[in-house]
Formats: C-alpha cells, sequence, structure tokens
C-alpha cells in the first residue's frame, strides 16, 4: 500500500451539478432562460429628483430652526462671558441685561419652533405629498401589471 506524501488530508468538495452555480456571480446556464424585466417607465422613486427637493427642503428647516435656537443662546453665553459689565448692567429698576436676555430665551425657542412648523407646511409638506401620490400612482400601477 503506498501513500502519496501530497495527498491532502482533507476530503475533496462535492461535484457540483449544473443545477448550483458554485458562486452566485456566476452567469445562468445555457439552457435557463435569463430573467426579463420590464424596463420602468420612469426611473426609480429612489433617484427622483423629488427625492433631493425634500431632502434639500428639510436640511434647511433644520438648519434654520437649529440656528435660531443655538444661535440665540451661544450669543448669550458670549455676552456672559467676553462682557460681564453689559449683563449686569440694568435695563429698568433692579433688572439686568443678563436676566432679561436669559428669560427671553423662551420666547426665542418658541420662535424657532413656530419657524420649524412654518417651513415645515410651506415648504416640506408639499413636496412630501407629492411624493406620496406619485409612490401611490406608481403602485398602482405595478400592480395592474
Amino acid at each position: 500500500m503506498s501513500h502519496d506524501p501530497y495527498a491532502s488530508p482533507y476530503p475533496s468538495p462535492p461535484p457540483t451539478h449544473s443545477a448550483y452555480p458554485t458562486y452566485p456571480w456566476q452567469p445562468p446556464l445555457d439552457d435557463e432562460p435569463a430573467a426579463t424585466h420590464r424596463r420602468p417607465r420612469r426611473p426609480a422613486l429612489g433617484h427622483h429628483s423629488d427625492l433631493r427637493v425634500l431632502r434639500g427642503a428639510y436640511r434647511r428647516q433644520r438648519r434654520v430652526a437649529t440656528l435660531t435656537a443655538l444661535g440665540y443662546f451661544t450669543l448669550f453665553l458670549i455676552l456672559s462671558a467676553c462682557a460681564p459689565s453689559l449683563m449686569t448692567s440694568n435695563v429698568a429698576d433692579g433688572l439686568p441685561t443678563g436676566l432679561l436676555l436669559a428669560l427671553l430665551q423662551l420666547p426665542v425657542t418658541w420662535l424657532a419652533i413656530t419657524l420649524y412648523e412654518h417651513t415645515a407646511r410651506v415648504y416640506v409638506d408639499p413636496v412630501a405629498d407629492r411624493i406620496r401620490r406619485q409612490a401611490a400612482v406608481d403602485a398602482k400601477r405595478e400592480a395592474r401589471s
């Protein structure tokens, strides 16, 4: 009995059947018809320009609201650190400027919320509604096909 020193100690893989390709990226076999897909009449919804418009409108909306609220608060902190004499000066009898600016933080936050809702109603919601309507039309069209 001869022993091959170069033989693999591991069993050889089973032979592949022609119906089961070894790798998923292998092309289909000749006896199988290639899958045919209808080309959509319009580009897919994920690449639609309305989605880019919607993302841009939403981005502007977030920036306006965030910069309104955080910008005012940052200004308040900078004035507190760099201009203490201004913040301690009195605006009215016994009301320092710093306290007045701190009390104005709540109305400025409400203003940021109002700006956020306004930009949503005017810029974001119409684009989102248009995309929803188009998606519903596309879904109905695909269901009929």
